[in-house]
């Protein structure tokens, strides 16, 4: 049963949130047993301490642990002031004697345990016989010291599976390396432009083909956001509240133009900390740029590639799809997730293999803290941040100019 409700017109507020939990949770049978929540980090805008308060309210007494798993992803972990303000310092239930808060470890082979395998035949009947290759579904071997799970994040649309959230959270979220690596270059292939904003995707349903492989029951409360405000709540099987709240967030965070342009400056929101997050600012922008035309991304604060994969993709650098299939055995010891990200950042083009030349749609140049000696090293263009004034970029769209302020969670279509 799915439980909860949305609107375009009018964000929830606490009571609403109260009551849909309320109303959820209140026959779920979880007394005296242990509860896992697992949710997003700080690179995904959500009430994550309001659902912190709410929850404890609702199931600290009725539980013996309500405990939290981070999805990080590959993310690097978050210290004790980061989770502090992720679900609030002093909020009911962050210093309770059966509430911890843990951090994925998707490199750790002791944090992780085999649950399944999606063979060749499988995986080429998921993905079109796009990558028929047996993957491997490890995941945080600490969701089976618990007799429930309710994943809870945002749905937004993303890059590899069309719309983030619902099983996502568990694969990527708490994966091991093998799923995330295939699902990643699984979306890579496709593209971006044609993935990003759509529901059914081929990495949708190798992330619920996974989900089927985790015997632990599993609820979601998946949200759906308006920049800062929660617009829908809805909570069920994963599968269905997923469904329902990217219906909702397909309304608030796609926006129409009505037009391309040649430049765009896409100002990524502060939360992210290195390119591989806010890259988004160009994955949600780029349907919306002339052919031959330039993407900036606009940010001062950002002096690091990628904290994870850093020294991978100083390696690689930043290229279109076809770049790399063109030459496969030149990269085929690269990870798939690596290798996924870089198509992600440059966009769509060719690759001729004869001449070896690289056709990319548009340019993307970096207007951040990392030096222009690393921009050029890894294929992207680079701009002095003090030279530019994002003022003297607004109101110019009849020039062809564009900006985009907070971008990262909103995708913009022509």
């Amino acid at each position: 049963m799915l439980y909860g409700h949305g609107s375009a017109e009018r964000p929830l507020d606490e009571s609403d949130v109260a009551k849909i939990l309320a109303e959820a949770l209140s026959a779920l049978p979880v007394d005296g047993k242990r509860l896992l929540v697992i949710i997003p980090d700080a690179t995904r805008t959500a009430p994550i301490a309001l659902l912190f308060r709410e929850l404890y309210a609702l199931l600290g007494e009725r539980v013996a642990r309500l405990d939290y798993l981070i999805a990080l992803g590959t993310h690097p972990p978050m210290d004790d002031a980061a989770i502090d303000k992720l679900v609030g310092a002093d909020g009911p239930g962050r210093r309770a004697s059966n509430v911890a808060i843990f951090n994925h470890a998707w490199d750790d082979p002791s944090h992780l345990a085999t649950v399944g395998v999606i063979g060749e035949a499988e995986m080429g009947e998921l993905t079109g016989g796009l990558l028929p290759i047996e993957t491997p579904v490890r995941i945080n071997r600490r969701i089976f010291d618990y007799d429930q799970i309710l994943l809870c994040g945002p749905v937004f649309p993303h890059e590899v599976a069309g719309f983030s959230g619902g099983a996502k959270y568990l694969y990527p979220g708490i994966a091991g390396p093998e799923i995330i690596n295939t699902t990643h270059w699984l979306g890579a292939l496709q593209t971006s432009i044609a993935t990003i904003g759509v529901k059914d995707t081929q990495v949708r349903r190798v992330l619920h083909r996974a989900a089927e492989f985790v015997k632990v029951p599993v609820l979601c409360a998946a949200l759906v956001m308006r920049g800062t405000d929660l617009h829908g709540l809805y909570v069920g099987p994963h599968a269905q509240a997923w469904s329902t709240a990217a219906d909702l967030s397909g309304e608030l965070n796609i926006v129409r133009t009505g037009r391309r342009f040649s430049r765009v400056l896409s100002m990524p929101s502060s939360k992210y900390t290195d390119l591989w997050t806010a890259a988004k600012a160009m994955y949600k922008t780029e349907a919306i740029v002339e052919d031959g035309g330039e993407v900036v991304i606009f940010a001062p604060n950002l002096g690091e590639v990628s904290v994870t994969h850093g020294a991978l993709i100083d390696r690689v650098g930043y290229h279109v799809r076809d770049y790399f299939l063109g030459q496969w055995e030149r990269f085929r010891d690269v990870p798939l997730s690596v290798l996924a990200h870089s198509t992600h950042v440059r966009g769509t083009g060719g690759y001729d293999v004869a001449s070896g030349v690289e056709r990319p749609r548009i340019a993307v140049t970096l207007a951040t803290g990392i030096p222009e000696e690393r921009c050029r090293r890894i294929s992207l263009g680079y701009a002095d941040h003090r030279q530019i004034d994002p003022e003297a970029w607004m109101g110019r769209e009849d020039e062809g100019i564009f900006v985009v302020r907070n971008a990262g969670e909103v995708l913009y279509r022509p």
